[in-house]
């Protein structure tokens, strides 16, 4: 074959495609046995998608007429599909490390809210917080999340709670994604907390008077490009039925339901997400036994964040349970000014240990079911023909090290790839050929 391509990864050791026939996502069953090859290459195309994978020898005389903008000799390391987070609020300003301490000498996460803490606090610094500031901070996260193997991010707002700052958060975000070498899926989440001075009542019809309504309009024109609507469906923020009304009305003009629900209290969110056709629901550390079979029925994702569950000392999700009972089994970060982590590597570790996954099944759920929560899935999660090229290279021989290690899993890192283009390259990596 002869033609211009942009990237070959030849001699791969593992090359680890997760899915091998198009699934749109991985029950237990299917993560039993992850699609992998061994001594394989694969081709990105100059569109960023993938051309060809297969054994070594077959690509070489395949593509043997071939030029290439890149080629990176992966001898003795393995390839994996780009990591996909499925849960962070990167936009705010003003951190809250000094909450860590009060965590840890008892005070729970609604009683620091209470006390004027928590969201709140967020809240009131991102106010004052210019455009270019919350950009700068913002673009210095999403760089660390992509040295850790990211490389499409679910990115919320929600620490505006009106709608001036709502939009500015979610211009920041826009502008991310016209900029940047990363994949953005954007949620709106005006309903993060009930803003100071507002009922419940109020906030809930402020969102879908007010703010609904601007955001179909910029999205109508071309402005802004959001793709899901999230609510804190939780006792003392937004009952269910203010929840219901949200979602629904989010719905109606085009966005995803993807939203946190029985976190803290069991509100019967799994239900409530699996009547209205959610396409995921994040956290269910109080998910009930019907909310678990109705998810599994409705084909909605559980978003699980693992370093949530570790911070604020709660009961973990019940992992297992969902996986049994056949829920599409997702994972996220949950970056925050509270759980302050990028590394998804240690999402994987802390689902293993925590939520006794798989190192398979967490594999799949960073991955293939993540892109399904964001509604990606056809183009992003997995190493298959047609797909979009965002790849990791990992120097390790096989692909388990990089959930193994326990911190310090981005030293593994040789390269991480969107669209077949290197966007970080350790330091210890020579200079790439080309021919």
């Amino acid at each position: 074959m002869t033609g211009r391509y942009r990237l070959l990864l030849e001699n791969v050791q593992q090359l680890v495609l997760v899915c091998g026939r198009g699934e749109e996502y991985l029950l237990r069953e299917g993560c039993a046995s992850l699609a992998l090859l061994r001594d394989a290459s694969l081709v990105v195309g100059l569109d960023g998608c993938i051309k060809a994978v297969g054994q070594a020898d077959a690509i070489h005389n395949q593509f043997s007429g071939a030029t290439f903008e890149s080629v990176i000799d992966c001898s003795g390391k393995c390839v994996l599909p780009g990591l996909v987070d499925a849960h962070t609020h990167p936009v705010w300003a003003g951190d809250r490390v000094h909450e860590f301490a009060m965590k840890l000498a008892g005070a729970s996460y609604m009683e620091i809210h209470q006390a004027g803490g928590g969201i709140h606090f967020t809240v009131e610094h991102t106010r004052k917080a210019t455009e270019e500031e919350l950009f700068n901070t913002f673009k210095q996260r999403l760089e660390r999340m992509q040295r850790a193997g990211s490389t499409l991010v679910e990115c919320k707002s929600g620490y505006g709670l009106n709608l001036e700052t709502e939009l500015k958060m979610l211009r920041v975000i826009e502008r991310a994604k016209q900029s940047m070498d990363i994949g953005i899926s954007s949620t709106y989440c005006g309903a993060h907390s009930v803003p100071k001075g507002k009922t419940a009542a109020e906030a809930t019809a402020d969102i879908i008077n007010n703010h609904l309504p601007k955001l179909k309009e910029l999205q109508l024109s071309g402005e802004m490009h959001v793709n899901n609507i999230d609510v804190f469906c939780e006792k003392g923020v937004f009952d269910l039925e203010s929840t219901r009304r949200i979602l629904q009305a989010g719905k109606d003009i085009g966005l995803q339901i993807n939203f946190h629900g029985d976190e803290l209290h069991p509100m019967k969110s799994a239900e409530l997400g699996a009547e209205l056709g959610a396409r995921a629901i994040s956290h269910l550390e109080e998910v009930s036994d019907e909310g678990i079979t109705a998810m599994a029925r409705a084909k909605c994702a559980a978003v699980l964040l693992p370093t949530t569950a570790y911070m604020l000392r709660l009961k973990q999700p019940p992992a297992r349970k969902m996986l049994e009972e056949g829920v599409i089994v997702a994972l996220g970060s949950d970056f925050n000014p509270n759980a302050y982590c990028f590394s998804m590597p240690l999402v994987m570790h802390l689902a293993c240990v925590n939520m006794r996954m798989s190192m398979n099944e967490a594999l799949a759920a960073a991955t293939i079911n993540a892109a399904y929560a964001l509604g990606k899935s056809d183009t992003h999660g997995s190493i298959e023909i047609g797909k979009q090229g965002d790849l990791l290279v990992i120097n390790s021989s096989r692909w388990e090290h990089l959930l193994y290690q326990f911190g310090g899993q981005e030293a593994l890192i040789d390269y991480v790839i969107v669209k077949g283009k290197v966007i970080y390259q350790n330091e210890r990596c020579g200079t790439r050929s080309s021919y």
